[in-house]
């Protein structure tokens, strides 16, 4: 990381407001349509799993995971993952990234899942799934839907739909 010095914090609800404003000029009204957004508005995020990045009180990002099923397997889905555009490539959403999954697999989280670039998130994980072995309820390319297993073999066997997980947490 940089000479920045970034605190990780839990979310908190009074983050909300800039959480979203952050999201809305990240990705724009076209994150929406988007595959991974539509199965979120399905599903509250898990407070407990969902961090900021600070540089002293300015939130600079964010990283939320929510509850999901592939088929019957419980697992959770990351994202949206944002850092502010001038804070960019210093590490801050790796470490981000780090901290949320360090907390999902102390809490006994075994799978996490993504959309998008295997050779940015595969530096925290996460590899390629297999096309044609989980899909998803819409439109995204097969080779930007990854998996990170928190347990090893925890991936071992799982198939299906990913869908949100409403009974979840």
């Amino acid at each position: 990381m940089s000479d920045l010095s970034i605190t990780i914090l839990p979310e908190t609800p009074d983050d909300q407001p800039a959480i979203e404003h952050l999201n809305a000029r990240t990705f724009g009204p076209g994150r929406f349509a988007k595959t991974a957004y539509r199965i979120r508005e399905d599903v509250s995020h898990v407070s407990a799993l969902s961090f900021t990045a600070r540089v002293g009180t300015l939130l600079v990002g964010s990283v939320r995971l929510s509850p999901i099923l592939i088929g019957e397997a419980k697992a959770l889905l990351l994202g949206p993952l944002t850092v502010e555009p001038p804070f960019r490539s210093r590490g801050i959403g790796r470490a981000l990234i780090a901290h949320a999954l360090d907390e999902a697999k102390s809490r006994g989280d075994r799978l996490v899942v993504l959309v998008g670039d295997e050779p940015y998130y595969g530096k925290s994980g996460f590899r390629a799934i297999p096309r044609g072995r989980v899909t998803l309820g819409g439109p995204v390319d097969p080779a930007r839907l990854l998996v990170a297993e928190l347990t090893p073999g925890a991936f071992d066997g799982v198939s299906g739909t990913i869908r949100p997980d409403w009974d979840s947490r």
